[in-house]
């Protein structure tokens, strides 16, 4: 019985999450964190970590489906520079958008300055 409820656990765990990673550069930014859809709009819920220069990251991994989010820098919401596709917002401003692939190769959509990241959501 112990075997069965793990494995109901594990069945039970829902879709298959995929690494996605944010990046921004902002030579000035003391705080730099990612507020959308799926962390319920909560930016102290995924903070970027600097990395010298200017420079942040978060890695974090996210259900396939299409998210919308913003980048909240030193408490100003603004859509990341580095997003494919905005959509308007009901504030007037407007929010970034993120299409989280089943594969985790498509899943980058965020890093558009690598040239190796494919496009499969047009």
């Amino acid at each position: 019985m112990k075997h069965n409820h793990n494995h109901d656990n594990a069945r039970s765990a829902g879709p298959q999450l995929v690494p996605v990673r944010f990046e921004f550069t902002h030579p000035t930014a003391t705080t730099v964190c990612v507020a959308g859809t799926f962390n319920r709009w909560q930016p102290e819920a995924k903070t970027l970590h600097p990395i010298g220069s200017g420079r942040w990251w978060k890695e974090t991994a996210l259900a396939p489906g299409t998210y919308e989010y913003c980048l909240v820098v030193d408490g100003r919401w603004m859509p990341d520079p580095q997003a494919r596709e905005t959509v308007p917002n009901p504030f007037g401003g407007r929010n970034s958008v993120l299409k989280v692939a089943g594969l985790p190769e498509a899943s980058l959509p965020v890093a558009a300055d690598k040239s190796a990241s494919k496009s499969t959501n047009k």
